[in-house]
């Protein structure tokens, strides 16, 4: 089940990495004598886990990577590449700039600012930390449903937050904005597309229509749902909140979820270079030997692993992303999966459910029992499924939450393995 023929080409491709250098002096680099002994108590550590690299795994955002990214990512830790500073990242820079440009080309972005981040999280607190510059003591606003990190980087910044209220399908609702931004104190609107608990896309039309009566600043936060901008079969109002994601200041994506990277890899972008003065700084005793930007010089991070930059250009050398490419085909392929699994679970009496999936995130609850139990069920039969609290107005009901369940299908082999799923979560419902 474990992916292991990249095994043999990652061999060759070190060997020929190795020729690159032989002309420096022979060093010897032993293994440890205990190698082995300890590599099968970490083999027997990793066993206690959840399969996240298998269909049935259809929980949490977890997805393996690519085995060319496994392989790039590998080949290039024996160099260990920082890039941070060109003369630590010689030959990882030029690939993260290329890579980081062909996510801002999906975007429709030619001119931009960007770099890879650590994760979706560091990515963006940059994109809120520019807008703080621009607009310093003014609040940010983002949904009652967008990803807590927005509020705790506020709070980490020093700059007031606001949520704002959702409609029943769990996107910010513009009215509820409209109503806040008329006190004139909001800086920056984070616009989610593809929240991580429902996959829902916030109305982005609408708020770029604010945003040309009110003039904050507009963060996209598509950490999650980014790579969907791709995809053929997004219903119209997803299909039309991705298709003005070009207007946003800044833009979010995470390339370690659907882009198919290890962890951690984020992407932060900026549509305007000129916020790079923000990141200004002086260290000439790291920089002294190129003339040229580095892209330490417009990172709030300081070292960075060029093994992330080596896997997202060779990744996307083998799935370019391109419209009805196969990386595209697999987005698609997630999107039809959580459509399906919707159709069924919606005419099956024994569950109920808030709203349609909007990318790859189908959440229920079941009409009587326990959600909780149907999830220990499940795992107990090798489905493993996640619990989510919801507000009780998704689903009509009184209640302030609802335990519901929640399947994030976002691997393209899920949509073959649906017959299996369903089976297994049929099994459930009924034990």
């Amino acid at each position: 089940m474990l992916e292991t023929q990249t095994l043999a080409a990652l061999e060759a491709a070190l060997k020929a990495l190795e020729r690159e250098f032989a002309a420096l002096p022979d060093v010897s680099d032993p293994a440890s004598p205990r190698l082995d002994a300890v590599l099968a108590e970490v083999v027997a550590r990793l066993g206690d886990n959840f399969p996240y690299f298998h269909p049935l795994y259809a929980g949490q955002m977890m997805k393996p990577p690519h085995p060319v990214a496994r392989a790039a990512y590998a080949l290039a830790t024996w160099i260990n590449p920082n890039n941070h500073a060109l003369d630590g990242g010689r030959a990882s820079t030029p690939m993260e700039r290329d890579a980081v440009a062909q996510i801002a080309a999906m975007f429709g972005w030619k001119e931009h600012l960007g770099h890879l981040t650590g994760g979706g999280t560091m990515a963006n607190l940059e994109g809120l930390w520019v807008a703080g510059q621009l607009h310093p003591g003014k609040k940010i606003a983002a949904s009652a449903q967008s990803h807590y990190t927005h509020q705790r980087i506020s709070g980490v910044l020093q700059l007031p937050f606001t949520k704002i209220a959702t409609d029943c399908r769990a996107r910010m609702d513009p009215q509820a904005l409209e109503a806040q931004l008329a006190a004139g104190d909001i800086g920056c609107v984070v616009a989610t597309l593809g929240t991580t608990a429902t996959g829902s896309v916030d109305p982005l039309p609408d708020i770029l229509a604010l945003r040309e009566k009110y003039g904050f600043r507009l963060h996209v936060d598509a950490a999650y749902g980014g790579y969907f901008t791709l995809a053929d079969n997004l219903g119209p109002e997803a299909r039309a909140a991705f298709d003005r994601i070009a207007e946003a200041d800044s833009i979010v994506i995470d390339p370690h979820k659907h882009g198919l990277q290890p962890y951690g890899c984020g992407c932060v972008l900026f549509r305007d270079p000129a916020v790079g003065t923000f990141y200004k700084h002086d260290s000439p005793a790291t920089y002294f030997s190129s003339d040229q930007l580095h892209l330490g010089e417009i990172s709030l991070e300081c070292s960075r692993p060029g093994a992330s930059a080596v896997a997202l250009w060779a990744t996307m050398r083998a799935l370019p992303l391109t419209r009805g490419g196969e990386f595209a085909q697999g987005m698609s392929a997630c999107r039809r999966a959580a459509t399906e699994l919707h159709r069924r679970l919606e005419q099956d009496p024994r569950f109920r459910l808030p709203f349609p999936p909007q990318l790859d995130i189908v959440v229920w609850a079941p009409k009587s029992g326990s959600a909780d139990r149907i999830f220990q069920e499940a795992a107990r039969r090798n489905l493993h499924l996640a619990l989510a609290r919801l507000p009780g107005v998704f689903f009509g009901d009184p209640q302030p939450e609802v335990l519901c369940l929640r399947s994030v299908l976002m691997k393209p082999e899920h949509e073959q393995w649906l017959d299996r799923i369903w089976e297994i979560l049929d099994q459930a419902a009924n034990a």
